[in-house]
């Protein structure tokens, strides 16, 4: 029997929206109904669905990036929805989003190094030289020379930001 490592049961996220601008009444849009599914060790799930279906909300749901409305997420032997912000931030460290669109999710204003530099500073991780031979590595394991430290993200290919964004 394959051990379960996550564990969904029963999510839901509501959105009230306004239909335009200037309405007093507002429309509540249920983004995830329901939700429920286990994926054990060794096995790997695809969400696959139509534009507004819900597949986004539902991966901000499972980082919780966004609060259900109601529901659990199982880590394991962990109830990740009722974690304080504590034990929560220690959590967010083994899981991170691949976005998309990499350009959209890499601050234009930071080089590489300090994209890459930002988690470890807030995750407390290393020194600042642990931090460089850190970045180092991870740009080889993912295929980039160390000399793309010091490029801003216009500077690359659309397959070197999702490099970045993977690293």
């Amino acid at each position: 029997m394959h051990e379960v490592f996550l564990n969904i049961k029963n999510l839901n996220k509501t959105y009230k929206i306004k239909p335009h601008p200037f309405s007093l009444k507002t429309l509540k849009l249920k983004a995830v109904d329901n939700v429920s599914f286990e994926i054990k060790k060794g096995e790997l799930l695809g969400l696959v669905g139509e534009s507004g279906c819900g597949k986004s909300t539902l991966g901000r749901l499972l980082l919780l990036l966004e609060k259900p409305d109601s529901g659990e997420i199982w880590w394991q032997e962990t109830c990740l929805t009722k974690l304080n912000l504590k034990k929560l931030k220690k959590w967010r460290r083994l899981f991170q989003p691949i976005f998309q669109d990499p350009f959209a999710s890499l601050n234009p204003k930071l080089n590489v190094y300090q994209i890459l530099q930002e988690p470890l500073i807030v995750h407390n991780i290393g020194n600042k030289r642990e931090r460089e031979k850190y970045i180092t590595q991870i740009l080889f394991e993912v295929g980039l020379s160390p000399e793309v430290k010091r490029a801003y993200p216009h500077e690359l290919s659309g397959g070197q930001r999702q490099r970045i964004a993977i690293a």
